[in-house]
């Protein structure tokens, strides 16, 4: 009986040191696959984060690019105005091409 009593008290002893060791390894895996998870959101929210100025940056220099594209579009509208206005006055005979003010288109339709 005495030796069936060693051998069960063996036995507890074995599973509870076996417990212990499964306990502190599960512990350890679990830190571990915190650690991993926090390392991987970081990474995916700079991931993010880069993308989105990315995306922000390209999207100002485009704005960029339409606005100076209009400006220089109303640009050439408004030159091609007041030269228009410009001609229908010498046309009419109520300015004289000598009164306008020399401007580089002015003088190059002088020259024409």
């Amino acid at each position: 009986m005495d030796a069936l009593k060693k051998g069960l008290s063996m036995a507890k002893g074995g599973a509870m040191a076996a417990a212990e060791k499964t306990k502190a390894g599960v512990e350890e895996a679990a830190t571990k696959t915190k650690e991993g998870v926090i390392y991987v959101g970081n990474k995916t929210m700079e991931g993010v984060a880069t993308g989105v100025n990315t995306v922000a940056q390209k999207t100002n220099e485009q704005a960029n690019i339409v606005a100076d594209t209009a400006v220089a579009g109303a640009n050439e509208v408004a030159q091609a105005t007041v030269e228009g206005v410009e001609n229908a006055a010498v046309a009419s005979g109520f300015v004289n091409m000598a009164d306008l003010p020399k401007t580089e288109a002015g003088s190059e339709q002088a020259a024409q």
